[in-house]
């Protein structure tokens, strides 16, 4: 290993070498200092000096402080590791996480253990990515938030909730216009269904179509597709059901192209128009190729439809609104449609031919079941021969879509609500928010039924808003109908409720030359008309943004304030239709996500 005079190692061990080095070194030192020659060391003596070396290592500052340093960043990621675990658990199972239980006075108890319950919920809340089957979009018609509001207090009292209220997605949605700060139905619901923000009252036709501009709507380039048309493409069922007439203006948005609400049919459209070419409503729902491939409709609206039809007290025409006089059949157009392409199909016209249709062999329902709009839900005729609920059709809406594998998307309007707003009837519009709400629970409960839930993707939302304020200091526990207190200038009571706008809302007592007294009146009849700041021809639309509720299939994505506008996009997304049918990127993000 070694030879005469000379030092010789091994090659790899770095650490002899070192050694050898300094103890050579410190030879040719001594050497010098002497006088003479260096001498060589033994390899004892070197093996020896090594060790005492390394000793020394050990016993080093810069070794100590390493170790040190490395004991302490070893802690902190053990304590990091066992941080993020215990956050982990806590997200996943809200039920292992302690916290203080402490003796409070009732008022003070209540109170957190409400919190508590609600934090629960939040923590435990899942997200559900997976793409969806099927699609369930409600529009409560003039739902702003001031209504959900006064109608869950009618309803279910301050503390409770509206079952769309328990769904662990929401957000807010802006529902101007592209020319109007404040819009109509027809703009908003063309918003909602094609993702397009357009002028306001008209639908389906973007914003370089003016209002009543017939020509311009004949140019394909700017008619405005929707959730509908894509779904339709892709081989789904679809449908609608409203209490409103089905030309009205927010199912029209799903299959009508035109630039005046008011061309229902062709009793309001200006004789230029129809000689141009535009179709009123009622015609483009039945003779056009989108309103042909639905499923599903279920309103009002015979006036619309057949021509010279006559009003009853129990079915009255919406005089309002015109009628047609062109000698139209347009539900036997309909039917006859159907019979010729050898499609099974039912024409549906009261209460008990809806409970008699058999959903399962039939694939194409039209139901009309009133002249005009449908009645109110309080003042229904629930016998056989009277109008359904809300309820009555979206459930068999429902069976009838579910035929197919390939999923399905209905769209259900409360539009009832919107008219008793527009006429100052609180009362009514609140009644009618409860009826939705009984809709939406027994959808809920089918769904569930049918194990469908996780794969539907169900929404709540509203078109617009309406002037409805809540007003005073009224005692917690208070009719929300009733009174508020007295005003401080005039001393005259005022009810909690009242409008900014209203039909006979600005009420004048004669004698005194004051606002009317309300308490000389019965605030919680049907027909009474809350009082308003400013008298109009009717309760003008609100402004404000109204919230959209999700539960579901890719439920999550709604999340913050969106332009209505947005919702389209998501429906088209979590369906994988429309712009998202081809899409490379979302057929990849589709793999990932079980069906």
């Amino acid at each position: 290993m070694s030879s005469t005079g000379t030092d010789s190692t091994k090659l790899g061990d770095v650490g002899l070498i070192e050694v050898q080095l300094d103890s050579l070194d410190s030879s040719h030192n001594f050497a010098n200092s002497n006088g003479g020659t260096p001498r060589t060391k033994t390899l004892p003596e070197q093996q020896q000096l090594q060790r005492q070396q390394q000793k020394n290592v050990f016993k080093s500052k810069v070794f100590i402080i390493a170790v040190s340093f490395s004991s302490v960043l070893m802690i902190a990621m053990c304590i990091g590791f066992l941080v993020h675990y215990e956050f982990s658990g806590d997200i996943s199972d809200m039920e292992t996480v302690s916290y203080w239980h402490v003796t409070l006075p009732k008022e003070q108890q209540e109170w957190y253990d409400r919190g508590i319950n609600e934090l629960k919920l939040a923590l435990n809340r899942e997200l559900n990515r997976r793409r969806a089957k099927n699609v369930i979009l409600f529009v409560g018609d003039g739902m702003g938030p001031n209504t959900v509001t006064a109608a869950r207090i009618y309803g279910y009292k301050e503390e409770g909730l509206l079952s769309w209220e328990r769904f662990p997605h929401m957000g807010l949605l802006k529902t101007y216009c592209a020319n109007k700060q404040v819009p109509d139905s027809f703009s908003t619901a063309t918003a909602l269904f094609g993702g397009v923000k357009v002028n306001y009252e008209t639908g389906g036709v973007d914003a370089t179509v003016p209002l009543g501009n017939c020509s311009a709507s004949l140019q394909e380039t700017h008619h405005v597709q929707n959730i509908l048309n894509w779904a339709q493409a892709d081989g789904m069922r679809t449908g609608f059901v409203t209490t409103t007439r089905v030309t009205h203006a927010t199912p029209a948005a799903l299959y009508a192209h035109v630039p005046d609400r008011r061309w229902e049919s062709e009793s309001t459209m200006p004789a230029e128009a129809q000689q141009q070419g535009c179709l009123d409503i009622a015609r483009q729902l039945v003779k056009q190729k989108t309103g042909q491939q639905i499923n599903v409709i279920m309103g009002g609206g015979r006036q619309m439809l057949v021509s010279n039809v006559n009003g009853t007290d129990s079915d009255p025409l919406d005089t309002w609104a015109g009628h047609s006089t062109d000698g139209r059949n347009l539900i036997q157009d309909w039917a006859q449609q159907k019979a010729e392409q050898g499609q099974s199909h039912a024409v549906i016209q009261n209460n008990g031919q809806l409970k008699q249709l058999d959903a399962a062999n039939v694939d194409y329902v039209l139901g009309i079941f009133a002249n005009g709009h449908l009645k109110y839900d309080h003042e229904r005729d629930g016998s056989d021969a009277g109008m359904p609920s809300l309820t009555n059709m979206t459930l068999k809406a429902l069976e009838v879509l579910g035929n197919s594998d390939k999923g399905y998307l209905l769209i259900v309007e409360a539009g009832m609500i919107d008219q008793a707003h527009h006429r100052g009837n609180a009362r009514k519009a609140l009644s009618e928010v409860l009826a939705l709400n009984e809709a939406v629970q027994a959808v809920q409960a089918h769904l569930k039924a049918k194990d469908q839930l996780d794969e539907t993707l169900l929404i709540v939302t509203a078109d617009h808003s309406h002037s409805l304020t809540i007003n005073g200091h009224p005692d917690r526990g208070a009719d929300i109908l009733g009174l508020a207190g007295n005003s401080k200038t005039e001393d005259t009571p005022y009810t909690t409720l009242t409008y900014g706008t209203s039909y006979q809302g600005f009420q004048v007592d004669p004698e005194r030359m004051m606002r009317k007294d309300p308490s000389l009146s019965d605030t919680r009849d049907w027909e009474y008309t809350q009082q308003a700041a400013i008298n109009t021809n009717e309760n003008l639309h609100g402004g404000s943004d109204v919230t959209i509720h999700a539960r579901g299939a890719m439920s999550y994505l709604f999340h913050g304030v969106h332009e209505q506008s947005y919702v389209a996009h998501v429906i088209s997304y979590a369906l994988r239709i429309g712009r998202f049918r081809d899409s490379t990127i979302a057929e990849s993000l589709a793999e990932l996500m079980p069906l």
